[in-house]
């Protein structure tokens, strides 16, 4: 999981809503595809709806309920969520003597009101669908994180592949508490001396129904009544409708290893290009998102994989074991090859910094399989010994201020017999973060693959 924390020379918020726009700021700059933005209710609802109005996304509710230790309510000792999704701290309730029935009376009653949450919020709309899809989880401040984490539960269980919990405020050390639950936390403020959360703004009174149902209306009322609805097309991409690209979850077989991976597949695709990354990264990586994407939009199918293991992921020596990243590439080929929906497409590749080397690799052992190779930031160098050996048509990407990687490409395709080509992104450093460049990359490796997987076909 990675975290992202930032802290406010102010240290309080005036208000929910307060809260929920600048919070709504730093989600935005995450980049986030099509994402749903689901609350805490009740205090979580304000802050939500600036969240979803900012990123343009659906906003709902995700129901959760603190289950509170016989004779003092207020202590929790565990969280229910929908789905039957629970949560209980079997250390305070041992702690406290709480025996299986009373914690079963406990659980019973707040199921009720659980339900009873859930019509008077949700009414009789159709849950947002999270199969496949990016969800913003958000609260107006994490105390324990017990809800924060029921929440998410409930989430994963409903199909959300990635999950970003997001809230103003929580304890210094909140990203250990919900890691591996969710995937990555936004968290504006994290005092030292933090206590509760209400210790962050200057009005904190308890959330309204009629305020809740209020918000929920007014966010449902300004979006497409569809129960999912993705961003429109932006005609800089080709003009593809976003709701058209069918998110598949799946597997790739390779030897005892089953690698996850996302395939997203636009209308009459005309190729389908598998993204390698680089070290230290997976399937997530944020930058080779944005690039897929836009891939999509260009009619271009994608399928971005994890190449590890979550135990191959902790040597080290693994992320820069470019032959075995390579046959997990060509085991995600042969999986490619196999299957219905992609069998009849040309493939390409999209090798990002070490991923290029394994890309390269595997187009050099499989030359009448990969169509065309693209490199973000490459390390063809890494390959050296297969450079020869690559037939597909190969596209070199690098940032004008990456001098050691652009020297290497330089060198590397000096070596190359396949057509290539050098694209200099001026200005762009090697992550390509600066304004613009990313979005370059996209530009040119869609027309690259278009070209190249077009003909092939």
């Amino acid at each position: 999981m990675t975290t992202a924390t930032f802290m406010l020379a102010a240290p309080a918020f005036h208000d929910r809503r307060d809260a929920g726009r600048r919070l709504a700021e730093r989600v935005a700059g995450l980049g986030l595809e099509a994402p749903i933005v689901m609350a805490l209710p009740r205090g979580g609802v304000p802050v939500a709806f600036e969240v979803a109005r900012r990123l343009g996304a659906p906003l709902d509710v995700v129901v959760v309920r603190k289950l509170g230790a016989p004779g003092a309510p207020e202590f929790g000792v565990g969280a229910l969520g929908e789905g039957g999704v629970r949560l209980v701290n079997s250390g305070a309730v041992a702690a406290l003597g709480i025996s299986e029935s009373e914690l079963d009376s406990v659980v019973a009653r707040e199921q009720e009101e659980l339900k009873r949450w859930l019509t008077r919020y949700r009414g009789d709309r159709a849950p947002n669908a999270l199969e496949g899809r990016t969800v913003v989880l958000v609260d107006d401040g994490v105390a324990t994180g017990g809800t924060a984490l029921v929440g998410a539960r409930v989430l994963r269980a409903r199909g959300a592949q990635r999950i970003v919990l997001a809230v103003p405020v929580g304890p210094p050390k909140l990203g250990e508490r919900v890691a591996g639950v969710v995937d990555e936390l936004v968290q504006l403020e994290a005092p030292p001396d933090f206590f509760a959360v209400g210790q962050a703004y200057e009005r904190f009174g308890q959330t309204a129904d009629d305020e809740v149902r209020s918000l929920l209306e007014a966010a449902h009322k300004t979006r497409d009544p569809a129960p999912v609805a993705d961003p429109p097309a932006d005609p800089a991409t080709g003009g593809v409708d976003w709701r058209r690209v069918r998110r598949l979850s799946i597997a790739v077989p390779a030897g005892a290893a089953r690698l996850p991976g996302e395939l997203a597949l636009p209308p009459a695709p005309l190729g389908l290009v598998i993204f390698v990354h680089g070290s230290g990264s997976s399937r997530l990586s944020p930058r080779n998102r944005q690039v897929a994407t836009a891939l999509n939009g260009k009619r271009l199918a994608t399928l971005l994989f994890d190449l590890l293991t979550p135990d191959e992921a902790l040597d080290r020596e693994n992320v820069f074991d470019i032959d075995l990243l390579s046959e997990r590439l060509l085991a995600a080929l042969d999986w490619a090859q196999g299957e219905p929906e992609t069998r009849s497409l040309p493939l390409g590749c999209f090798g990002a910094s070490t991923g290029a080397a394994a890309a390269l690799q595997a187009a050099a052992r499989a030359p009448g399989t990969v169509r065309a190779v693209v490199s973000r930031g490459g390390r063809p160098d890494l390959a050296a010994p297969w450079l020869r050996g690559v037939q597909a048509p190969t596209l070199l990407i690098v940032g004008g201020n990456d001098r050691v990687v652009h020297m290497l490409n330089v060198q590397a395709r000096a070596a190359m017999r396949c057509p290539s080509k050098l694209a200099v992104i001026p200005g762009a450093t090697h992550l390509f973060e600066e304004p613009g460049a990313l979005q370059e990359v996209a530009r040119l490796a869609g027309a690259w693959f278009a070209r190249h997987l077009q003909t092939a076909g």
